[in-house]
């Protein structure tokens, strides 16, 4: 049910509370992110996420420009022994300062627990900017020394060169990646291969997002079966807390009733599955 966190040494859960949901308006259908009645459902979600035992929070300031930030540190205030991951832009030393003291202003914390180079496609130049002297990951590790933040850690919905190099270098505290039952790319158990399996090889913090296929697979079965009204929401989570290479799933959620009904399958272990038995194509015959 935790997982342990290496660089801040301490436990968390390994279901993740996903901010992009509360924050952006339309995403994955109709919500009108920060009116009254979405941002009141939002507090109460989060807060129910606490109470429900997560210790594990996502966001990023490209999230409603802020919005998604400001609602955690609304609803989180005060709170303690948790984990509060942000993000940051590729920029320049000015740009990853400002970005990330006004995280902290909208978080309403005095140190960043974890902050992410936020990158959706990661290319190799992109990378090597990264990597460059007075690139952006020399900025987080300039912050990450003076305390303001925690941990690093980098984000990427690829599984490409790019991210094996930031890997390999050794500079990173975590790596969140796409990983559900349709984006197996990182983890291919049969090889073995893939980037969970160099991560950890590392010693990264795992955080996997897009469990829930962004609603991908939800739509390919409508289209197979225009019939099909079953919730396949549990079996989709529960592919990804079933890998022990995933250190946090990350799950978006905008209502206590959502909260209520993640929290069931996170805490719903015989419900977990074995990966390896799953890819096996000729299973042991029974006795």
């Amino acid at each position: 049910m935790t997982s342990t966190f290496p660089r801040l040494g301490t436990t968390v859960s390994r279901l993740g509370f996903g901010g992009a949901a509360i924050g952006l308006t339309n995403y994955l259908g109709d919500y009108a992110a920060g009116s009254p009645a979405a941002r009141a459902a939002a507090v109460d979600a989060i807060r129910a996420a606490r109470a429900g035992g997560l210790t594990y929070f996502d966001t990023a300031p490209g999230y409603g420009k802020g919005l998604s930030e400001e609602i955690l540190g609304e609803a989180l205030a005060g709170e303690r022994d948790i984990i509060v991951a942000t993000k940051v832009p590729q920029a320049s030393l000015a740009e990853v300062r400002r970005s990330a003291e006004a995280s902290l202003a909208r978080l309403k914390r005095t140190r960043l627990d974890l902050l992410q180079i936020h990158g959706t496609s990661l290319t190799l130049e992109a990378m090597t900017a990264i990597r460059a002297p007075g690139g952006t990951l020399d900025q987080l590790v300039r912050l990450r020394e003076e305390g303001l933040v925690a941990a690093i850690g980098f984000t990427s919905e690829d599984n490409n060169g790019a991210v094996y190099e930031l890997i390999s270098s050794g500079a990173f505290d975590t790596m969140q990646i796409a990983y559900n039952l349709l984006l197996q790319h990182p983890c291919e158990p049969t090889r073995p291969f893939g980037s969970l399996f160099e991560a950890k090889k590392r010693g990264l913090f795992t955080i996997a997002m897009r469990g829930l296929t962004s609603g991908i697979f939800q739509r390919w079965i409508r289209l197979a079966n225009p019939a099909d009204r079953f919730d396949y929401s549990a079996a989709l989570i529960q592919f990804v807390l079933s890998n022990p290479l995933i250190d946090v799933a990350l799950v978006g959620m905008r209502t206590p009733e959502e909260v209520r009904a993640n929290l069931a399958i996170w805490g719903d272990e015989a419900g977990r599955i074995d990966i390896e038995a799953l890819w096996s194509r000729y299973p042991t015959p029974v006795s």
